[in-house]
């Protein structure tokens, strides 16, 4: 359904294949929703990533062939169609997607599925699944308020596997689903296996070795902190990882502001070399000349 972040997580997936060796093609097949194509055009130039558009055509079946021969041409491996959603189950969208897959063949259709809206993801996925016959469901916005449960229903009602979850705003904000672990986090019991996963993809194990070394001497300074702040902002928004820390839901619905690390980063950069290593030294007119570029850097660092 449109709303769901449809298009986003096929950036997204496209991404995380890649970390994977793949070589992706993002297609847009959404030719009804205005801005679409473009949409999905942003994504895969931020990602670096091709996109397939013919923005000449409405025939969706058409379009998906064109691409899958320009994959071949290209020798893409993967190829993802952003198929066109709506605002309600209608006859009309499900001829077409059912067109789609007579024609092109995909290996696997995935439901993308708005976590929440509670119990109208069961009722979509339990139709797109009769009409369609899905293969997998991509669970995304996990990162809100809610927890899901009625999302998590799908699976029962559909008999196929929840397969991802998106759970940010970040195009690198999509991880494999494990059940457990999702069990874990809606009991609030933490998931330290993903923010295992999550610290060992975004930081660097030498500079880690060398940090430890540092913190061993006790020569810790603004400089290392600098790089560790960088480091985690790697692994997603603060928000979203201090939720997976076991214990963290005793401490109620903590609303960490992203932008106030951002604004850390800015004043460590606005210090000089001799600063960041003996923050003693600052007087008046060090954190007044601190402050004045402060303001320059808060915008570059954003």
């Amino acid at each position: 359904m449109q709303g769901s972040g449809k298009t986003t997580t096929c950036g997204k997936l496209a991404n995380l294949l890649r970390k994977q060796g793949k070589k992706p093609l993002l297609v847009a097949c959404d030719v009804y929703r205005p801005a679409a194509i473009k949409q999905l055009q942003v994504v895969g130039a931020s990602l670096n990533i091709p996109v397939f558009a013919n923005e000449a055509s409405k025939d969706v079946v058409h379009i998906a062939k064109q691409a899958m021969n320009v994959a071949i041409s290209k020798l893409n491996d993967v190829v993802i169609l952003d198929t066109a959603g709506r605002l309600h189950i209608d006859e009309e969208l499900m001829q077409e997607l059912q067109n789609v897959k007579q024609n092109v063949k995909p290996h696997e259709i995935l439901l993308v599925v708005d976590s929440m809206t509670g119990q109208d993801a069961v009722n979509v996925g339990e139709v797109f699944n009769e009409k369609l016959g899905i293969d997998g469901v991509i669970l995304t916005k996990l990162d809100g308020d809610t927890r899901g449960g009625a999302a998590l229903s799908v699976k029962k009602v559909t008999g196929r596997p929840i397969k991802f979850s998106a759970n940010g705003e970040k195009l690198s904000d999509i991880e494999t689903f494990y059940p457990n672990r999702m069990a874990e986090r809606i009991l609030g019991m933490g998931d330290v296996l993903s923010i295992i996963e999550k610290a060992e993809e975004a930081m660097d194990e030498q500079e880690a070795i060398e940090l430890e070394k540092q913190l061993r001497k006790q020569e810790f300074d603004l400089d290392d902190y600098l790089a560790q702040l960088r480091q985690i902002k790697k692994m997603g928004s603060f928000s979203s990882i201090l939720k997976m820390i076991p214990g963290a839901s005793k401490l109620g619905d903590i609303k960490v502001d992203d932008n106030e690390f951002v604004r850390i980063e800015a004043m460590i950069c606005s210090m000089t070399k001799k600063e960041r290593r003996n923050p003693k030294i600052l007087n008046g007119s060090r954190r007044s000349r601190i402050a004045k570029r402060f303001w320059y850097n808060s915008a570059r660092y954003k």
